[in-house]
């Protein structure tokens, strides 16, 4: 007898409710095919018409279901992929789960590399990982977009990049998913003296040919922690190196513009300001591909900030009576390397709430080393410390803080401390904020409002 895959729970009002299943029960085939992951479940329940195995204890029932294509079982599953997650085989020599301290929650120390989350998550994947079977289903099934952290297109730097022998041999999956029309976005994590300048060029290159199936490639810098004992000496990009990467960057978005209408190749947001070059306007980024990888975060969150501005301006929703009357006080944390810019976004605030004191503070980390310089990796004792420094942050209103600091769907940080808890150390509130303009804006002015980025992207399929 097949196991199939326990039901964890059941969304109210769906198709399971009204078929009276039930949590403990199995799902063992769908239109006779065997359920192996969350991919065949989704593929398989596409039909209109389903033949559904549900097993009950020692009981078995097959199901006639009738539906539209897209509408869901309402089925819960434990485990989101329905499958044990894909361990990655590498050891990159600039991997930054090994570059983290002992002592951390167990998670933060798993390195995925499933073709799986790459779909459903937007998760990179180096490719070593997949069997033929995964390649052939991904083709099969339509999987797009599949993320890829290229690094070079030299196959034999990959292999010593990787350290994993196969690392080069796999980047002709890349053909295969190209001949099949399979959307692609690529990666490169840029490390000094190895992947850049030239090599760098040849792999822009090469990666070129298959645009436009692959929509777009990001150019990160590599992150660097102060816990590397043990590990290859690596160096980080200089202001000088990101100039020259953003130089070759934007020589060939001019090219790939020309031919394709994408510029295909994008700098992230922390190259440019290494290099302390103007970040591009919103059209270089072909629709914020690679949002979520730090390629636009800040062009959009400050396009959208001046649009939440104007319309403010344009009294569109209170009075310049009522703007004058906007009162309150808040500190503004986010790390080292966006702070000069979210500062430049509070001036322009400020010339319209002027009722308004809002400061922001760069937190030094601490915890990983002053090196790094994002927000996201921000630990709550970090913040604490940082904040803790500055004299009157307990008189504030609130501490707002980027979504992006805490584990998703949580109060914790990477370091466990909670929100409560750095409450509690300050004497104040803090209000998580995400990562765009208009809920920016909405929090400094203490008004809900709809996130623009959200609004304006809604509709795409995730």
């Amino acid at each position: 007898m097949t196991k199939g895959h326990r039901i964890d729970g059941i969304v109210p009002g769906s198709i399971a409710e009204e078929l009276e299943l039930q949590p403990g029960d199995y799902i063992v085939t769908v239109n006779g095919n065997p359920v192996e992951d969350v991919l065949d479940y989704r593929f398989f329940c596409k039909e209109e018409y389903l033949e559904v195995l549900i097993r009950r204890g020692d009981e078995e029932a097959v199901f006639e279901i009738e539906k539209d294509s897209e509408e869901d079982l309402g089925l819960v599953f434990d485990n989101g992929l329905m499958d044990e997650y894909h361990r990655c085989r590498n050891k990159c020599v600039f991997c930054f789960i090994d570059q983290m301290p002992s002592g951390m929650r167990p998670t933060l120390y798993f390195k995925d590399d499933d073709e799986r989350l790459s779909f459903l998550q937007g998760n990179y994947i180096t490719l070593t990982n997949l069997k033929e079977s995964d390649i052939e289903r991904i083709i099969k099934y339509r999987l797009s977009p599949i993320n890829i952290s290229v690094h070079t297109m030299d196959a034999e730097l990959r292999c010593r990049m990787l350290r994993n022998r196969f690392a080069g041999e796999a980047l002709c999956v890349i053909d295969r998913f190209y001949e099949a029309g399979i959307v692609m976005n690529g990666q490169i994590v840029l490390c000094e003296g190895i992947n850049d300048g030239k090599t760098l060029e040849y792999t822009i290159e090469k990666l070129g040919r298959y645009c436009p199936v692959m929509e777009s490639v990001s150019v990160v810098p590599v992150g660097l922690t102060k816990h590397r004992d043990g590990l290859e000496q690596l160096l980080p990009i200089t202001p000088d190196n990101a100039a020259r990467t953003i130089d070759i960057i934007e020589k060939y978005q001019k090219y790939f513009y020309e031919k394709h209408g994408l510029h295909f190749i994008h700098a992230s947001d922390e190259m440019y300001l290494l290099a302390e070059r103007p970040l591009p306007e919103a059209g270089r980024y072909d629709g914020y591909l690679q949002i979520e990888n730090g390629v636009g975060m800040l062009t959009c969150l400050g396009d959208e900030f001046d649009a939440a501005l104007c319309e403010e301006a344009e009294g569109r929703y209170r009075k310049d009576s009522d703007r004058a009357a906007v009162k309150g006080s808040y500190v503004i944390a986010t790390g080292v390397l966006a702070a000069g810019f979210i500062s430049e976004l509070i001036k322009r605030f400020h010339r319209l709430f002027s009722g308004v004191k809002a400061e922001v503070k760069p937190i030094i980390n601490r915890f990983f080393g002053e090196s790094i310089t994002v927000a996201g990796l921000v630990t709550g004792s970090d913040l604490i410390k940082g904040l803790m420094e500055m004299p009157g942050v307990g008189g504030a209103d609130a501490v707002l803080i980027p979504l992006c600091m805490l584990r998703s769907g949580e109060d914790v940080f990477l370091d466990d401390v909670t929100v409560s808890d750095v409450e509690k150390a300050l004497g104040t509130r803090v209000i998580p904020v995400q990562n765009d303009g208009y809920a920016l804006l909405s929090a400094l002015i203490g008004e809900p409002a709809a996130s623009g980025f959200y609004r304006q992207y809604e509709s795409r399929d995730p």
